[in-house]
């Protein structure tokens, strides 16, 4: 797996575009989020369709082809240096083949932001585009609206990335201990699950550190996509594996039993409890760079800052 091209980090006034691939966002969610960009000193421009509802499928934010337009639209606009999602949901996976990918790869590099549901576009656009991309919090969530942590790692990693090359959430334990090397990426389980078979989906994770988490998947479920992710060889020479938050997905023993029982005989470190995803105070963690995963330290150091 080959490390991806970097965007360039934000500076004070940079403008930034807030789009909706998923579901629905709440209007107040919404002006919250954007009055703490403007208080980062960036100018947030939100796209036309961002507050649209789907007239059939209420969790949808608007028609797939719109929510596609806006996209496209967004990160084809050259004073635009990133793009941010408003929250995650569902719907992305209509969206996507959608796009131009020749014109957003041409359009160059430039920072993408999103988690959950978002993960689908995260994997577009490394297999897509060769663009490293940014896991974190997003503009109308609610961890980025009301949770300190969560807000100043975002922060950082988009204005000053050298400061957080080294991930740390200060309460993982090593599940399996050990250190590996290799190349980040990762989200949703469920949904690298969903990607497997569609075009453009990668082969495997081979040479990964694979970072995952999900919401609301019961133990049984998530045993079920892990083998999945097994069986269809996915997971073959993966380097490293770290497990975000798990918020309603039930009793966590049960869930560390699964992890341990699918995940352990890969033969390679695992650490829990890194604190990444839906949990609150989620740290933004960049895809598509090379890393060392310290299972025992309980920590991820990016070999150079997330954005260039």
């Amino acid at each position: 797996m080959a490390p991806l091209t970097r965007p360039p980090r934000l500076a004070p006034g940079a403008r930034v575009a807030v789009v909706a691939p998923s579901g629905p966002v709440p209007e107040e969610r919404l002006q919250a989020g954007l009055d703490i960009l403007r208080g980062w000193d960036l100018d947030p421009v939100v796209a036309p369709h961002v507050l649209d509802r789907h007239g059939e499928f209420d969790y949808l934010a608007g028609k797939d082809a719109d929510r596609a337009a806006d996209f496209q639209a967004a990160w084809c606009d050259p004073d635009v240096a990133a793009v941010l999602c408003a929250r995650g949901g569902y719907g992305a996976q209509r969206m996507i083949d959608l796009l131009d990918w020749d014109a957003i790869r041409a359009a160059g590099p430039k920072v993408f932001l999103g988690f959950s549901d978002i993960t689908a576009l995260h994997e577009a656009f490394a297999t897509r585009t060769g663009l490293a991309t940014l896991h974190g919090p997003m503009v109308a969530a609610v961890d980025f609206l009301k949770n300190a942590r969560a807000q100043d790692h975002l922060r950082a990693t988009l204005f000053e990335p050298e400061s957080v090359r080294t991930i740390a959430s200060g309460t993982s334990v090593a599940l399996v201990p050990g250190r590996a090397r290799g190349v980040t990426l990762g989200g949703c389980v469920s949904l690298l699950a969903a990607d497997l078979g569609t075009p453009h989906a990668r082969s495997c994770a081979r040479g990964g550190l694979l970072l995952i988490e999900d919401i609301g998947e019961e133990a049984y479920r998530l045993d079920r996509l892990l083998t999945q992710l097994l069986r269809a060889g996915w997971l073959d020479g993966v380097a490293g594996v770290a497990l975000g938050s798990w918020v309603d997905c039930g009793p966590y023993d049960g869930l560390r039993a699964v992890f341990a029982d699918r995940l352990g005989g890969l033969g390679v470190p695992v650490v829990e409890h890194f604190g990444f995803g839906h949990g609150e105070g989620a740290l933004t963690i960049p895809f598509g760079l090379p890393a060392e995963l310290d299972a025992e330290a309980g920590t991820l150091t990016l070999d150079e800052p997330a954005l260039a």
